[in-house]
């Protein structure tokens, strides 16, 4: 059988302990006072549990009462570490009910962020560790974005966060030099041309690119009940394009990163900015107006579409070939035409689907 542990529920001061010792011995507290050299203040202190046994007390007393020196510093240290956990235990009691608003937790176990366990305790210190806060209840401030007032039905704001924090993460691990937007409008061209590529070819090139320009791109699952497609923000002076691994449409996702891209380098440093599937957003309209103009402008110049438009001719080759002469996918034009002429039908076979290797877990 292994060993079994005792966890006491009350912390019990080592001056009680000194108080039966000296009724024991039939001496007062004056007289130990004497015999150890220590002030009567402090004995009465020490057991009335005001003051702590110091180490150099505990010589005192081990000479006086014959017992050892590491009992009266063990009663000491245990009383300090049951005090210790019963507070924490206090604490987790009260974490409990924010505990309950974390349903993504699973999904955090499954990509490695937390560790795997059935035990609330145990699932609250892995959400503080993993969010960097003493408690949950901070979480809405560090990650004010993801609570912001929004008119998604049924959004988890609790995963979001937990979203947006795993992005952070990601993020971390990329070494990015100072931000240069010279070096970002340069590299436009490239990463249309990745468009063209599937996603186990084209996302190093993408997170190394942007690298280059000072953004740390990353790639994280998509979380249930967050809706989301994208994100931008400045953390520690580091600019994170975060992407959802969903399903997505090519045109949506690669619109999403050049939206996202377009805030790194239009809007300020203390901006946040969260795109939904649907659209949505919680942050300025104009902001996002501009970037949705970029966004859509850069993968098909305006010129070049206005002139494909007017040709009248939409048929799977003409789209094809039009795709190839811009050097983008053809899910994208398929993408774009579908969405000015509000029909998802007639263009279906060509937008095409991302498929991502699944996160593993770590």
């Amino acid at each position: 059988m292994g060993e079994t542990t005792f966890n006491p529920n009350v912390a019990i001061h080592p001056g009680k302990t000194l108080q039966e010792t000296l009724e024991a011995a039939g001496m007062s507290q004056a007289e130990l006072a004497e015999r150890t050299g220590l002030t009567p203040k402090t004995i009465n202190e020490i057991v009335q549990g005001k003051s702590s046994v110091t180490p150099e007390t505990a010589i005192r007393l081990s000479a006086v009462f014959g017992m050892s020196v590491a009992f009266w510093n063990n009663l000491q240290r245990n009383y300090q570490e049951t005090l210790a956990r019963l507070e924490v235990e206090k604490k987790l009691s009260h974490e409990l009910v924010n505990l309950r608003k974390f349903s993504c937790y699973v999904e955090l176990a499954k990509w490695g962020y937390v560790k795997k366990t059935n035990v609330a305790q145990e699932k609250i210190m892995n959400l503080l560790n993993f969010f960097g806060v003493s408690s949950l209840d901070l979480i809405p401030k560090i990650q004010a974005v993801a609570f912001r007032k929004s008119n998604q039905k049924n959004l988890s704001h609790e995963s979001l966060a937990a979203w947006l924090r795993c992005g952070e993460l990601e993020a971390q691990k990329i070494q990015t030099g100072e931000f240069d937007k010279n070096k970002l409008i340069d590299s436009l061209e490239e990463l249309r041309g990745l468009t063209r590529q599937n996603p186990d070819v084209f996302e190093r090139k993408m997170v190394d690119l942007c690298a280059s320009f000072g953004a740390a791109v990353v790639f994280v699952p998509y979380s249930k009940n967050t809706f989301v497609n994208g994100a931008t923000r400045w953390v520690n002076d580091k600019a994170i394009v975060q992407l959802s691994l969903r399903g997505n449409y090519s045109d949506i996702f690669w619109f999403t990163f050049f939206h996202e891209l377009a805030h790194v380098f239009k809007h300020g440093k203390t901006d946040q900015f969260v795109e939904f599937e649907d659209g949505k957003h919680l942050d300025s309209i104009e902001k996002e107006k501009e970037a949705d103009e970029f966004a859509t402008n850069t993968l098909i110049p305006r010129n070049e579409y206005a002139n494909f438009r007017q040709k009248n001719d939409f048929s799977y080759g003409s789209v094809t070939n039009f795709a190839n002469a811009i050097n983008i996918s053809p899910g994208i034009v398929a993408g774009r035409l579908s969405h000015d002429y509000s029909d998802w039908k007639q263009w279906a076979r060509i937008r095409n689907r991302l498929k991502f290797v699944e996160k593993e877990q770590k």
